[in-house]
């Protein structure tokens, strides 16, 4: 059954394999019969993560060129020193050895191939030389004619008079034609040709031949082109198979007779049916690490199970599992690094499992061939996977036995780590003494962590669920196991829990987690099935990671410190603070009108704390943007549904901008002044807008468009209408909201003019706030994270306009506003983010 085929709980047990006929090895010299299709080549993985590394590598040695110049520069400059020595006693001529490198290196590697008759090795090498050359002449082509002046100072020696880059060709190529013909432990010419080039290199750079970066730049040249060739080739296999498999085994201590390889949808055996029930077994096994597994009748007939674990997968083993301990929170991660490792923490879990009293088949002994380590182990015959039983065979003794397993492995500390319906055997499911197998130890732990056996318990009724129902899963596992362990199966019932095959089943049947959920607290109403947090690198951390760098790469790029030394220095240092105070304010402002529209209670410290995250957030997203989305994802959290949570974001953006109107119209009444009056809409204005107006009303006659529009809006409105009226019935709510409002705009408005009065200046209370707005407005319209830029620019702008005052001073006092109302609150904003997301509130 293929890895992604989701299993039905009320298939009934298959009585046969898809199986195609593989070739059969004759007996050949040593005198067993093969069924297996050999992989003549096969792509290495490790060179394709060799070639992505030494990708990155050329781009750091770049960067050092650029800003470790002064230390390449050194390095090189002390290596030199040696020079005048080196050129007392090098009897062969520097020329001599770079052709011994460039001719003879390479014709010896080719003729070893040649002896060997590898002659597609042979081609593959010569083209990653030529390859290797190419990418070295693209490279110092790209330098010389894209490359900054740093770049190109550099990465250039003193020769003939003039500075010239030099990223020696004739070096990419040797690597490059070297690393595609094979590892320096199976050709003794490929390792005394990386020793030669080594020394050739060394010799050139100090003679100042080249730089230190562009020596190591020819190298890693090389070897990305031979990596390269040797991928997109694939190479000869060295793993276990034939005659070597046969001798592997029997050093293990058996005599095989007849081999024959059971398939994952591939390769499989399918020449006697009376199989089918063997080979399902072990194409389960096969499906739970991607090892090949062979069913092996030893002499005395006696059958046996072989398993193959190959070196050239261990890459992929490790990557998974680091990413796994990476992203995954109290998973420690591995230090498996070589096939060797791997095989004997394979043997370990085996061992401790079987010592423990868990029914697993027991590893009779493991050997090493070639690239391959082979494991031989008993076969738990009639035992088929719990996948492949009808949901009636799954009666609850079988229920009740597969739960003994699991206790059984947790009582010894050994937790699984991947439970699935491939992993569990059973034998006699009818009967009423079912015996359960555990397989598939080698991704498990012993000594393990309780959160590791809480996953594992997790898995279980999981996977049991999607096959007997919510219910009856939840009561087996009630029935063993005591209810402090049941109810921590509450908070780990997410799929990012699960293993990939169990969560595939689970996303077939959506409703299985919520039914187990509920299941659970109807069982202990104590339970608590609130999620509990596993992932560390999902998508809130990399959304804190890059609003980090995109905060760093703008302040580095975007912030005159200059201009904000000057600005600070020249002004009043008390109506500074007391504007970085009134900034503070605002944000008590903002959090008020949250809660008092907020359909849930929210405490005022919390929504402080998230409306000063908004300061970090604003970085990354244009102005207002960034408040507005914290907001929604503080009320969903707190269990507002979305549209609902958008309702009331609204609700609060309209109140804002009711209030802004209605300050401005107060403010000016108050004054007994008409600035307000300066930005009435022109004739033009008007006649612009009219127009406008006619086209969106002209735009409404046509069907598609009525229907678009109120499909888009229709929804948002029938939330916000009843949010609206129930606000509207709520007075004490509604003077809350509207409060925060006013004391967030008049927060802004008068560090705005404490700003103006911290350099002398003057402007009455109504040419500050149009002042303000108008920036704020500015920031709006024109998209800019942060407000960058066009915030800045229109308050310089308005200053001088309406305030009168001159350019110069109006920048300092743009500046200084800026600062203190949104620089100088962004680490405010981070920690603030960093304090929400422990506590699980964003």
């Amino acid at each position: 059954m293929p890895d992604d085929a989701p299993s039905s709980p009320g298939a009934a047990r298959r009585t046969s394999v898809p199986t195609i006929q593989l070739p059969v090895d004759p007996l050949s010299t040593h005198g067993v019969q093969i069924i297996d299709t050999p992989e003549v080549r096969v792509h290495h993985p490790s060179d394709l993560l060799n070639a992505v590394l030494c990708t990155l590598a050329i781009g750091l040695m770049m960067l050092l060129a650029v800003y470790a110049h002064g230390t390449t520069t050194g390095v090189t400059a002390d290596v030199r020193n040696v020079a005048t020595v080196l050129r007392s006693i090098l009897i062969v001529p520097i020329a001599v050895l770079e052709g011994l490198v460039t001719l003879i290196l390479p014709a010896t590697v080719l003729i070893e191939l040649s002896a060997r008759r590898l002659w597609r090795q042979v081609l593959e090498a010569l083209a990653a030389g030529f390859v290797g050359l190419v990418v070295g002449a693209l490279l110092t082509w790209g330098i010389v004619t894209f490359g900054s002046t740093e770049l190109v100072r550099g990465m250039s020696v003193f020769l003939n008079g003039s500075w010239t880059v030099t990223v020696p060709g004739y070096m990419s190529a040797v690597a490059g034609l070297v690393t595609a013909a094979g590892s320096r432990a199976r050709r003794r010419t490929v390792a005394w040709s990386w020793n030669v080039l080594w020394v050739a290199l060394g010799v050139v750079l100090i003679t100042g031949q080249v730089s230190l970066t562009g020596a190591a730049i020819a190298v890693l040249a090389g070897r990305l082109a031979g990596l390269g060739v040797r991928y997109v080739s694939g190479v000869q296999s060295e793993r276990a198979y034939g005659a070597a498999l046969v001798s592997g085994i029997r050093r293990a201590g058996f005599e095989p007779v007849r081999l024959s390889r059971v398939g994952d949808g591939e390769h499989s055996t399918g020449d006697d049916d009376g199989l089918s029930a063997r080979a399902a077994t072990a194409m389960a096994t096969t499906r739970l690490g991607g090892n090949r597994v062979y069913e092996m009748t030893a002499s005395g007939g006696r059958s046996l199970e072989v398993v193959v674990m190959d070196g050239d997968r261990q890459v992929i083993g490790v990557l998974s599992r680091l990413w796994q301990s990476l992203r995954m929170r109290g998973i420690d991660g591995r230090t498996v690094v070589s096939l060797r490792q791997a095989a004997e923490r394979a043997a370990l879990l085996a061992y401790a499992a079987r010592a423990a009293g868990v029914r697993t088949p027991q590893l009779l002994a493991v050997a090493e061939a070639d690239a391959s380590m082979i494991f031989v182990q008993e076969h738990p015959e009639g035992a088929v996977p719990l996948g492949d039983l009808a949901a009636e065979e799954i009666t609850d003794t079988v229920l009740q036995a597969v739960w003994d397993q699991v206790r059984l492995a947790h009582a010894a500390g050994i937790a699984h780590r991947a439970l699935t319906s491939d992993t569990v055997l059973v034998r006699n499911p009818t009967s009423a003494d079912p015996e359960v197998w555990i397989t598939g130890w080698d991704t498990g732990d012993v000594a393990s962590s309780d959160l590791a056996r809480r996953m594992d318990l997790t898995q279980m009724v999981a996977m049991l669920a999607v096959r007997v129902g919510a219910q009856r899963a939840l009561a087996s596992a009630t029935a063993i196991l005591p209810n402090s362990d049941i109810a921590s199966i509450g908070p780990l019932l997410q799929t990012i829990a699960l293993p990939r095959r169990t969560r595939d089943e689970v996303r077939a049947q959506k409703r299985v987690l919520a039914e187990l959920r509920a299941a659970l607290v109807e069982q202990l109403p104590e339970a608590s099935v609130e999620p509990e947090r596993l992932v560390r690198l999902g998508a809130r951390a990399v959304l804190t990671v890059l609003l980090t760098s995109v905060a760093a790469v703008v302040v580095l790029t975007s912030v005159n410190f200059t201009q904000i030394t000057q600005a600070l220095a020249h002004s009043d240092w008390r109506w500074s603070l007391v504007a970085f105070a009134l900034g503070l304010v605002t944000l008590l402002g903002a959090a008020l009108t949250l809660v008092a529209f907020s359909p849930v209670r929210l405490p005022v410290w919390r929504t402080v704390l998230v409306q000063t995250a908004a300061t970090f957030v604003a970085l990354a997203a244009p102005a207002g943007v960034g408040p507005a989305a914290l907001n929604m994802r503080m009320l969903t959290r707190r269990g507002v549904s979305a549209s609902l949570a958008v309702a009331t974001v609204a609700l609060v953006q309209v109140s804002q901008f009711v209030v802004t109107i209605g300050l401005l119209v107060v403010l000016s009444i108050a004054s007994g002044t008409n600035e307000a009056a300066k930005f009435a809409p022109t004739t033009t204005t008007l006649v612009a807008v009219a127009i406008v107006v006619v086209l969106v009303a002209s735009a409404f006659l046509v069907p598609q468009v009525r229907r678009w529009v109120a499909a888009r809006t229709l929804p948002t409105l029938q939330q916000t209408w009843p949010r609206l009226i129930e606000i509207v019935g709520q007075p004490g709510r509604l003077a809350i909201g509207f409060t925060g409002n006013v004391v967030m705009t008049m927060g802004y408005v008068f560090a705005l003019e404490s700003a103006l009065a911290a350099f002398g200046q003057n402007l009455s209370l109504v040419q500050v706030a149009v002042i303000y707005l108008g920036g704020n407005a500015a920031g709006a319209v024109i998209p800019m994270p942060g407000g960058l830029g066009s915030i800045d620019g229109a308050l310089i702008a308005l200053l001088g306009g309406v305030g009168g005052i001159n350019l110069g001073v109006a920048t300092s006092v743009a500046v200084l506003f800026r600062v203190l109302t949104f620089w100088l609150r962004i680490p405010l904003g981070w920690v603030s983010m960093r304090i929400l997301q422990r506590s699980g509130e964003l």
